[in-house]
């Protein structure tokens, strides 16, 4: 019996920025770790497609529910009844919440509204992404249109190029 064929990542340009921030981190000595909402495995699974990724990627958590993001990340509850879940602190707090529960240099968040429709008093497309690491916390609000998949594509790819660019310093 042979093997059967690996599929290609949803988004291919998502491998080759999974490739450039794993090679960034690699060279500087640091470990990863992913905390995910909206994209739900999209972005480790981008880093997990990569060979040798297991030499930076630590590990992920999806955190689709909000308790899960105080419960195990250490966002700030008080903070998450006031704003929600969709806020920029909320994403910084997630990826120092990956980063402190799993041991690693660096945490990556994604959080906000996929679609069809809005959530939290957010219309869809709206998406906080952030990178923590010895740069500090860096975010970007997002405000993305298409379809459920197309926005949480575009939210993998654009938390993996700012986390790319601030490895490397580029910010």
């Amino acid at each position: 019996m042979g093997e059967a064929p690996v599929a290609a990542p949803v988004w291919p340009e998502g491998r080759q920025v999974a490739e450039d921030l794993l090679r960034a981190l690699g060279e500087r000595g640091l470990t990863l770790a992913v905390a995910e909402s909206l994209t739900a495995g999209m972005v480790s699974s981008a880093l997990g497609g990569v060979p040798g990724a297991s030499r930076v990627l630590l590990g992920a958590v999806v955190s689709y529910a909000t308790r899960i993001k105080a419960e195990l990340l250490g966002v700030d509850a008080a903070r998450l009844a006031i704003t929600g879940p969709v806020d920029a602190v909320v994403a910084q707090q997630m990826a120092r919440g990956a980063a402190r529960l799993l041991g690693a240099d660096v945490g990556l968040a994604t959080t906000g509204v996929a679609g069809p429709g809005p959530a939290d008093g957010h219309p869809a497309g709206t998406v906080y992404i952030a990178a923590f690491g010895p740069w500090g916390a860096v975010g970007r609000r997002l405000g993305l249109t298409g379809g459920r998949d197309e926005i949480r594509a575009a939210t993998a790819l654009a938390v993996l190029s700012l986390a790319a660019r601030a490895a490397r310093g580029d910010l």
